[in-house]
């Protein structure tokens, strides 16, 4: 058996509870793989596994991060493997858990990333973009890397800034660095695992249910208390679902009952978008959760 498992699928599949009964049945320990789970105090619209859910079982990259901070794919690739190593090291199996497919590919990938971003070129060009505009910072990325700003769009202001700083750092284009990236071996070679519905309708009703009980278990006040933290309502870790449409009631923009179905509709869209980024994935064997009344055994048998 592979010493790396990964399961993966949309947004309230059952991912946390397959890997939590894996980990106990194979010794192993989860690696979390949510964009969102790494933020501490931001628990209940992530959908963060408590100490029940969790079972005994060692669970790492929760509560990594504060809200306010800027957190990459290349610091979680990093924190991410210092875990696989750790858990490699005790002999046991590490269970890679996530709908952040972003994050798994490329800790699966072991991208490296172009350069880690450095504050006095990044302050450089923010200021440029302050003062002349993204279109003007666009118009260097043409010249620098056509390549890369072909593929952005005018509106996409932070992959423009930050194509743009990562040719000041390297002296190379970001397609360039892309490009090495890809000739490269993957770094790890894991068992897949994904989740699914043969029926989306069982889905979406299992996302409308999860929105209801992060309600219920006080969603808007865990949002009241990030706002009166002083987190700003534009940071990375508050435009997540959940957090942007409730930020928007408590301010007065709509009801928390229009908010609910806006958390619901947007989870929904994701539930797809997550299902269209895995399925590129061939290495994926998928199981079917209203097809398979016991998962664990299902799993078992994949492995």
């Amino acid at each position: 058996m592979k010493d790396i498992i990964c399961i993966c699928g949309p947004t309230a599949s059952g991912k946390t509870g397959l890997a939590v009964a894996l980990a106990k049945a194979l010794d192993a320990e989860v690696v979390s793989c949510d964009s969102m789970q790494i933020y501490r105090g931001m628990d209940i619209g992530t959908a963060k596994p408590d100490a029940a859910e969790m079972d005994g079982v060692p669970h790492w990259l929760l509560d990594v991060a504060e809200p306010g901070e800027d957190f990459s794919v290349g610091r979680y690739v990093k924190l991410a493997d210092a875990a696989i190593a750790d858990v490699h090291a005790r002999g046991k199996i590490a269970v890679v858990c996530g709908g952040t497919g972003l994050y798994m590919d490329s800790l699966i990938k072991g991208e490296t990333f172009a350069a880690p971003s450095r504050p006095a070129q990044r302050e450089y060009v923010e200021h440029i973009a302050e003062e002349k505009g993204v279109a003007y910072v666009y118009d260097m990325l043409k010249e620098a890397d056509p390549e890369t700003a072909e593929k952005l769009h005018l509106s996409d202001r932070k992959r423009i800034i930050r194509a743009m700083e990562v040719f000041l750092i390297t002296g190379m284009p970001l397609s360039w660095h892309n490009e090495q990236s890809k000739k490269r071996p993957p770094k790890y070679e894991p068992a897949w695992i994904g989740l699914n519905f043969r029926d989306r309708n069982k889905l979406y009703a299992r996302v409308d249910r999860r929105v209801d009980e992060m309600l219920e278990k006080g969603l808007e006040a865990e949002v009241r208390r990030l706002l009166e933290q002083g987190i700003d309502p534009k940071t990375t870790a508050m435009q997540a679902i959940g957090y942007k449409e409730m930020a928007a009631a408590i301010r007065g923009e709509c009801s928390v009952k229009q908010a609910a179905e806006r958390i619901k509709q947007a989870s929904r869209n994701y539930a797809k978008r997550q299902l269209t980024w895995f399925r590129r994935n061939e290495a994926i064997r998928w199981l079917y959760v209203d097809e398979t009344p016991e998962l664990l055994p299902a799993a078992l048998r994949l492995l």
